[in-house]
């Protein structure tokens, strides 16, 4: 944890300032210690150099943290193409609108996106994960002066409300309430800022509800997830010469409108297998996954009363949202 970040943290019981108290340190880095509360007098440690404010999760929450913190320190390596993935999940935002700007990840997994927050020119990056995720996030971003991982629940951030841009991908279905999520996200972000949201969406989605989510809710995500990492390497096989040999090659020709699921199978059709193995394991490993339906999404941002609401589809499957906090002046 970098001591800097400190100026940025809250409370999540009270929003009180919190006190640094660190017994060990590495370079920059506290690596061992506690952030205590001057107001409620609650203590978070930190532990192998991350603040962690949710040891307490329990049930499904836990459930869901566990199967993608074991997932992302499997697959923890960060590749280019992640990149141009990032942009098309925020966009309309572009790597310019992080310059200067103090920025929350809601669920950054092994820390892809902050990194790329960070080359984009972000003053400060606090992102959260619920889970050991944090371990694999740390080691990605360690070596980043203003990336700040944080073990932290995203219905109770402990950030103040400071935040110019805050932004969440392809994390608040995998929570019980994926509205309370994103609400919780906007309430730290300071009037004139923004909002992102990459959520899946229910159109386009039928075959996946009506036949993956049973089969994931009632067996996969109860397997082990090293032996489920072998069925998902086992069903990434079809997938990916499916991808290589037939929506790969005709992606840019008119043969390509017949094929089911074509926009998003030749979105991914340039990945490795490596990287579908993933996907597939993703998609199989969650206990809880909403599929968003776009007036449901948009919702979300008109309760949140934002401004400059762009909701946009996203390879026929999905839904990337933007809004701006209103200030003041805004009325």
């Amino acid at each position: 944890m970098k001591p800097r970040v400190v100026q940025y943290l809250c409370c999540p019981a009270c929003e009180a300032e919190l006190r640094l108290e660190a017994t060990a340190t590495d370079r920059d880095d506290v690596m061992e210690g506690a952030l205590a509360c001057t107001g409620c007098a609650a203590v978070y440690p930190i532990r192998a150099g991350v603040p962690r404010f949710a040891d307490d999760v329990a049930g499904i929450e836990r459930d869901t943290a566990a199967a993608f913190g074991w997932e992302w320190n499997q697959y923890s390596e960060l590749e280019p193409r992640y990149r141009q993935q990032f942009l098309d999940w925020i966009h309309p935002v572009g790597p310019d609108f992080f310059r200067d700007k103090v920025v929350l990840e809601g669920g950054c997994g092994k820390g892809r996106h902050t990194a790329l927050a960070v080359e984009f020119g972000a003053r400060d990056v606090i992102a959260l994960d619920l889970g050991d995720a944090v371990a694999a996030a740390f080691r990605n971003t360690r070596h980043l002066p203003n990336a700040h991982i944080l073990q932290a629940d995203v219905n109770r951030p402990p950030v103040k409300r400071v935040v110019d841009f805050a932004f969440s991908v392809g994390v608040l279905h995998h929570t019980p309430e994926p509205e309370r999520g994103f609400r919780a996200l906007a309430s730290r972000v300071r009037p004139g800022g923004a909002i992102s949201a990459w959520v899946y969406g229910r159109e386009g989605n039928g075959w996946i509800v009506h036949l993956v989510t049973p089969i994931r809710e009632r067996v996969t995500s109860r397997l082990p997830h090293a032996l489920l990492d072998v069925v998902a390497g086992a069903l990434t096989v079809p997938l990916w010469l499916a991808t290589k040999l037939v929506y790969g090659p005709t992606r840019r020709s008119r043969a390509a409108a017949l094929l089911p699921y074509r926009d998003y199978l030749c979105y991914i059709a340039p990945f490795p297998f490596r990287e579908q193995r993933s996907i597939v394991f993703d998609h199989l490993v969650a206990p809880i996954a909403f599929y968003v339906r776009r007036e449901e999404f948009a919702g979300w941002f008109e309760r949140c009363g934002l401004r400059d609401v762009c909701i946009e589809r996203h390879n026929a499957n999905s839904w990337r949202g933007f809004g701006v906090v209103p200030a003041p002046a805004d009325g």
